[in-house]
């Protein structure tokens, strides 16, 4: 594979929203650990424990609280920082929340991600930008490939709809403010992302995480359901590539699926097996589906486009996701310093991604 130069970070001013959450945090790190001068703005930590709390990140870049809603405050930071790329991760990202809260889930999904393009419209230093989507995005038949970016954009509950707007308003904003190609603009549409320090409700790794600290069994809502699970690095490593790729070459900006590869597509149930065997203990699941608000049942991606335009391949295989998980897990547990454990995974994989072959 490609390898990606993470020197090409060194001195760039980044600015990143959502930057507290799970994914922000662990991009955070990639990116300081590369150099870069980091903005990031988010709302609070939104779990406790918080893993941005936890790697104590605070001190090592521009922390800034808002909300992506407030536009005013937004170009205010991006008028004092002048960033030359944005990734932009802010959003509400739970779907059985986004039914009891469906307009603030549209609001800081899709406003949010209009505030964002206003102000890069208004900032000359952006030169790449990343809109950070989901792979809900796609209008779901529930059909066994993977899909394409060129399928029809069309989530079915108000997360997952509310991230298709946000792609749509991102290629309009493409064709209408920045076709003159002063900004490059992507969009990455990522399967779900496991690692360690997720404390989120309602995911199932962290509820295995719960159940396996408290020594009980773990509840499983969907064990059938069918998700693209990968380990937080894997996407992380492909919104860098493709933002310092597009900075240099504006023709690479386009709409990238970000998934594992076909074997690494696992039920629910089988996924906590993995997590069982991993953890060790006699750890054990049981399924307490009981219905509630549609989730999608059957959802892969198809990453064609990725491999071709970049030689990327993913490097770390769901097995070995669950296991740095568990790793990661332990390792906290046990008083190991949290940013320490964090940068020890970061160069195993970039390790073994230099050593992936296409």
């Amino acid at each position: 594979m490609e390898n990606l130069d993470l020197d090409f970070y060194k001195g760039k001013r980044v600015f990143v929203t959502g930057h507290t959450g799970f994914k922000g945090t662990w991009l955070c790190r990639l990116l300081l650990g590369a150099g870069a001068q980091v903005t990031g703005y988010s709302l609070e930590p939104p779990t406790d424990p918080a893993l941005f709390s936890l790697a104590d990140l605070e001190g090592q870049m521009r922390s800034v609280t808002g909300d992506v809603r407030d536009r005013e405050k937004l170009e205010a930071l991006f008028s004092e920082t002048k960033p030359e790329i944005v990734f932009h991760l802010a959003a509400q990202p739970i779907v059985r929340e986004s039914y009891k809260d469906p307009v603030y889930t549209y609001e800081t999904n899709v406003m949010g991600t209009v505030n964002i393009l206003e102000c890069i419209r208004h900032t000359e230093s952006a030169k790449s930008f990343l809109n950070v989507t989901t792979d809900k995005v796609y209008q779901n038949r529930e059909w066994e490939w993977g899909y394409r970016e060129t399928d029809p954009l069309d989530g079915f509950d108000p997360y997952s709809n509310s991230k298709s707007c946000s792609e749509l308003v991102t290629h309009s904003y493409k064709n209408s403010f920045f076709a003159d190609g002063r900004t490059a603009i992507s969009t990455a549409r990522a399967g779900n992302v496991i690692g360690g320090g997720d404390f989120a409700a309602d995911r199932i790794i962290p509820d295995c995480i719960r159940a396996a600290l408290a020594k009980k069994a773990v509840p499983v809502r969907n064990p059938h359901s069918v998700r693209p699970f990968q380990h937080v690095l894997e996407p992380l490593y492909a919104y860098l590539m493709i933002a310092a790729a597009q900075y240099e070459n504006g023709s690479l900006a386009g709409y990238y699926n970000v998934g594992p590869g076909e074997e690494d597509c696992v039920t629910t149930g089988e996924l906590v097996d993995l997590f069982c065997r991993a953890w060790g203990e006699g750890q054990t699941w049981e399924n307490y589906f009981a219905g509630g608000p549609h989730e999608a049942g059957f959802l892969k991606l198809d990453c064609s486009r990725l491999r071709q335009v970049f030689g990327w391949k993913p490097v770390w295989s769901v097995r070995t996701a669950v296991e740095k998980t568990v790793e990661w897990t332990k390792a906290w547990q046990a008083g190991e310093e949290v940013s320490r454990i964090m940068d020890r995974q970061i160069r195993e994989f970039l390790t073994d991604a230099s050593n992936t072959k296409i």
